[in-house]
């Protein structure tokens, strides 16, 4: 393995929420390349910080400008023989800037726990946001 290079692929990404009306919705994103419903993520670049690449990554595949919350957790796998870490975050948005997507991502669509549940291809991610303290409607 050549210096200064990892074994592990390290990504970030975000939950982030949004209030509408009475409830709490989260973004779901739909990748175009990979035809699957997830919540947003992506691996970082050569000297960025976790926290860093979760925003980097909310921005570029929802168009929203996060603020991070809380640490969400993490998930891990294996991709292509090589072991991957995802670290999450809560976030909420601080404002919105859609000419900053790059593409990735074909649809955003902003539901509720429940709906993500049976959206959200890959279990890890549901049990992410089925733990989350946010994920509770406004007053209760």
């Amino acid at each position: 393995m050549a210096k200064g290079k990892t074994s592990v692929i390290q990504a970030a990404g975000g939950i982030i929420w949004k209030e509408e009306g009475q409830q709490k919705k989260l973004a779901v994103v739909h990748r175009h390349k990979h035809n699957d419903w997830s919540l947003p993520k992506g691996k970082l670049d050569p000297g960025e910080s976790w926290k860093k690449a979760a925003l980097r990554e909310v921005l570029e595949e929802t168009g929203c400008i996060g603020k991070i919350q809380k640490y969400a957790g993490s998930i891990s796998y294996v991709l292509n023989g090589k072991p991957k870490v995802v670290l999450f975050w809560h976030m909420k948005i601080k404002s919105f800037a859609p000419e900053k997507m790059n593409g990735e991502v074909d649809e955003v669509r902003w539901l509720t726990v429940e709906e993500a549940l049976e959206l959200i291809d890959y279990e890890d991610e549901k049990d992410l946001i089925q733990t989350s303290p946010y994920k509770r409607k406004k007053g209760t």
